[in-house]
């Protein structure tokens, strides 16, 4: 392979895992809030979370690039403050990639907390304990499987996103070119080969991942 390719291939593994882990840090609270709690706008959210499952790629890149492109709501503010745009960075593909992830961290990880019997969190209150001291030393570890499949389909998915990193990101080589930007560019320019390393690569590493965190979860008591 070549130089940019092996560029992209390491990129594409970076957004990976610090978009799992932007997963982690959001998306677990917020399984956690739609599974245990009622409020009000809890409906909106649920929709707001799941919309990216059902969009097209493109049609979330764009509505990021409302949000965070230069002249964008969040963006244009940013950009007058700091002159910097996170649109056609590497972070522009770690958020787009967190994004298209979200829903399957949130529902993945919402249903396992869900099958916690509440039973154990009420003997947790009963003996003192507050909501998120349960939560943590109870309710979380209780649906550890639920949680790391739900890790995994998130980081499978950030590795694969393709539609909303071209949109907000570009696809620029040696910066925001991820593998499968890497594939479509090698495709369209008849470099066959290339291609089909980078998709035998691909298809590696996520197999491996699978099987890693299939053998993690079998070993959870």
């Amino acid at each position: 392979m070549s130089a940019e390719a092996l560029t992209a291939l390491w990129l594409s593994v970076r957004v990976a895992v610090v978009a799992t882990a932007a997963n982690a840090v959001i998306g677990i609270p917020l399984a956690y809030l739609l599974a245990r709690r009622r409020f009000a706008g809890r409906g909106l959210l649920d929709l707001l979370v799941t919309l990216p499952l059902v969009l097209p790629p493109t049609v979330t890149g764009y509505y990021l690039i409302v949000l965070l492109g230069r002249r964008g709501w969040l963006g244009a503010p940013l950009y007058a403050l700091t002159g910097w745009s996170v649109a056609f960075t590497w972070w522009a593909a770690v958020v787009a990639a967190t994004v298209m992830a979200m829903p399957l961290i949130v529902r993945t990880a919402r249903a396992a907390i869900e099958s916690v019997n509440p039973a154990y969190e009420k003997a947790a209150f009963t003996l003192g304990r507050s909501e998120w001291r349960t939560a943590l030393e109870v309710t979380l570890p209780l649906a550890r499987k639920g949680l790391l499949a739900g890790l995994v389909l998130a980081f499978a998915r950030a590795l694969g996103e393709f539609g909303a990193t071209l949109m907000l990101a570009g696809n620029i080589p040696g910066r925001t070119q991820t593998v499968p930007l890497a594939i479509y560019t090698a495709a369209q320019t008849g470099e066959t080969g290339e291609a089909l390393w980078l998709v035998v690569m691909l298809t590696a590493l996520s197999g491996a991942v699978l099987v890693a965190a299939n053998r993690l979860g079998g070993r959870a008591p």
